[in-house]
């Protein structure tokens, strides 16, 4: 599996330049990234200068090259691993026009137990009906957004059990809090990688549903997996459940 790697001096860049050392049969051709070294013969500043035979692209740069990225994928007839976080409702809709063309990968999270977890949200709530829900994640200080894409995906995974569910963000003040609330509490501290939590109560009971990450490398390691999955499929737009029903 020939790879594109854009973001490849990042901080995931660099985890899945490791993960793919790791891999059999998974070589980076060509790294894309602004802040490319002089002299790096594998690494270029920009996709238009990529001139790499490759198989799929992995994306882990930033979410404003969401436009060009998947342009230059549509040209080349190119799968995409779009493993950027924080797309804009227009960048959303741009994702899903390409994949009328290409086969496209969108995921907030390239971890395979949080594709579990959110598997056993949603089997959980349809057996506690009345259960309160709130979810709590923990992220480095350095992240920007908050709620994290996860927290937001866990809480999608509420609404397809529970339609009338509302998110709820930085509680405070006074007020009671309302049947169909969902509260989602975001930490920011230190160098956590990443822990989400989703509670479920009744009066008598509560249930804490757990995923937390050691190192970036987890990610690296979904991506790769989901680089090699798009392969050789057709135009859509896919995700982790439909990586972990192949199995």
């Amino acid at each position: 599996m020939k790879i594109v790697l854009t973001g490849y001096e990042g901080h995931m860049g660099r985890e899945v330049r490791a993960s793919a050392e790791r891999t059999k049969d998974a070589k980076i051709v060509c790294g894309v990234d602004p802040m490319a070294p002089e002299g790096d013969a594998k690494c270029v500043r920009s996709l238009q200068e990529c001139r790499a035979e490759a198989d799929v692209i992995i994306d882990f740069s930033h979410h404003s090259l969401t436009g060009e990225l998947l342009a230059w994928a549509k040209e080349k007839r190119m799968p995409l691993v779009l493993a950027t976080t924080g797309q804009t409702e227009e960048e959303k809709a741009q994702i899903t026009e390409a994949a009328k063309e290409i086969p496209i990968f969108l995921a907030a999270n390239y971890s395979l137990g949080i594709a579990v977890l959110t598997d056993l949200v949603k089997k959980a709530l349809a057996l506690y009906k009345d259960a309160e829900v709130e979810i709590v994640e923990q992220h480095h200080d350095r992240k920007l957004d908050a709620p994290s894409g996860t927290a937001l995906a866990l809480f999608s995974a509420v609404k397809e059990v529970r339609p009338e569910a509302k998110a709820v963000t930085g509680r405070s003040g006074l007020g009671k809090r309302q049947p169909e609330d969902v509260g989602i509490h975001a930490i920011r501290m230190g160098n956590i990688v990443g822990v989400h939590e989703v509670i479920i109560g009744t009066q008598n009971e509560s249930l804490t549903l757990r995923h937390q990450a050691y190192s970036r490398g987890v990610f690296a390691d979904g991506s790769l997996k989901a680089a090699a999955f798009l392969i050789g499929k057709g135009p859509g737009l896919y995700d982790m459940k439909d990586l972990l029903n192949q199995g």
